[in-house]
């Protein structure tokens, strides 16, 4: 019990040590903002309260800006960055919702030996940097970052290996190629943009700085460099595994049970069906709904429209619909006056004086049809129409028979 409490003792007072630790020595630092002593009279930025009130904050705006180090102030950056492979990109910040823009951009004409950027539009953090071997190459990392939160944001290179934080947590740790700080003379050093003209950040950043140091993300984030856990998270460990085994007993039960009906299921015979319009049909069934032809395949019902036959109809006779029927026969016809009549079919002639002469299509020949008078109407004369097929008037917007 004795060395169990020693050992928590021990491991609280080194995690609290190393966080008391973290003194950066300012030859291995580059603090950005206060080198590049922006303020008032600087163009498109402007200062306001950060996520902290320990250091300044700039609002970069959307307007036309040069935020540019000086010839000799980028000099005594690339100083403590040329030829080094250990260096961490730190900074605090908050950009406007999809906005695409750089953070910062190290670059000799159109070689970006260091770029980071942030895309709202595809929701990506990138690094742009050329290798060892003079290459250009780009690193993307699916992460949003343009939604208009604070964010602290860490990027740790050491030669090929390269950890992303977001807030405190690991996001992505790669072996990539590695990246090249062998800055010739030139070079230039940009904030918030990769030139006058392109690459604008829009919002707010903080506390950028390079420490050109290993692991340098635990200047941020200085819980990263525990060793060990504390008492409390010791307890917290605790409570978790036991609701963990908690968990694992309930579910080796509901296996265990489900195994029960499963084996029991494998003794049964499950035959699909499937129902129409009320009608249930067994598997591979075959029935006639209207003018198609169904089936029931694995529960599922398919239908097929019927592909009717295109018959040579006899002299005297051509195709038409039936009724009740899908496809068409074969029916006897009549010519008359020009035109084509059906089995059945009549139509009025008048005479020159204006009498009404009803004809019907009767074994292939139009026939007289004797008139059985018409019966009274009662409606007025102007709602009274007369048909094609009856010599009789009948009512707007009676039903009648033909």
């Amino acid at each position: 019990m004795e060395s169990r409490v020693l050992l928590r003792t021990f491991c609280l007072l080194f995690g609290l040590g190393a966080v008391w630790g973290l003194g950066v020595d300012p030859s291995l630092q580059i603090d950005v903002l206060t080198e590049l002593e922006l303020g008032e009279s600087t163009i498109g930025v402007r200062q306001v309260p950060g996520l902290h009130n320990g250091t300044k904050a700039f609002l970069f705006q959307d307007t036309p800006r040069s935020i540019k180090a000086s010839t000799a102030t980028a000099e005594q950056f690339f100083q403590k960055l040329r030829n080094k492979h250990e260096f961490t990109i730190l900074v605090t910040l908050k950009q406007t919702h999809l906005n695409s823009g750089v953070i910062l951009s190290i670059h000799h004409l159109d070689h970006r030996y260091l770029e980071l950027e942030s895309s709202g539009h595809r929701n990506e953090v990138r690094l742009h940097y050329r290798s060892g071997s003079h290459h250009p190459h780009t690193e993307v990392f699916p992460y949003i970052l343009a939604d208009d939160k604070w964010h602290k944001l860490s990027l740790a290179i050491s030669a090929s290996h390269l950890i992303l934080h977001v807030d405190c947590n690991k996001i992505y740790e790669r072996v990539v190629e590695k990246p090249s700080t062998d800055l010739p003379l030139g070079t230039s050093f940009w904030l918030g943009q990769r030139n006058n003209a392109h690459g604008y950040f829009k919002g707010i950043m903080q506390d950028v700085q390079l420490l050109v140091m290993p692991q340098g993300f635990i200047a941020q984030c200085p819980d990263l460099n525990r060793t060990c856990p504390t008492c409390n998270d010791f307890h917290g460990l605790v409570q978790k595994i036991m609701e963990l085994q908690d968990i694992l007993a309930k579910t080796s039960a509901k296996l265990s049970r489900a195994e029960q009906r499963m084996n029991r299921l494998d003794q049964c015979y499950c035959e699909r069906t499937c129902t129409m319009k009320g009608t249930t049909y067994r598997e591979f069934e075959l029935w006639t709904d209207g003018c198609k032809n169904c089936t029931c395949l694995n529960g599922t019902i398919q239908c097929e429209t019927l592909i009717c036959p295109n018959p040579d109809c006899p002299l005297k006779s051509a195709l038409a619909y039936v009724d009740g029927k899908c496809c068409k026969e074969c029916k006897s016809i009549c010519q008359f006056q020009g035109r084509t009549y059906f089995e059945g079919e009549r139509n009025t002639v008048y005479s020159s004086s204006g009498v009404c002469v009803l004809y019907e299509c009767k074994d292939q020949s139009m026939k007289l049809v004797e008139s059985s008078g018409c019966p009274a109407l009662d409606c007025p004369e102007s709602h009274q129409i007369t048909l094609s097929h009856s010599c009789c008037k009948v009512c707007k917007g009676k039903i009648f028979w033909k």
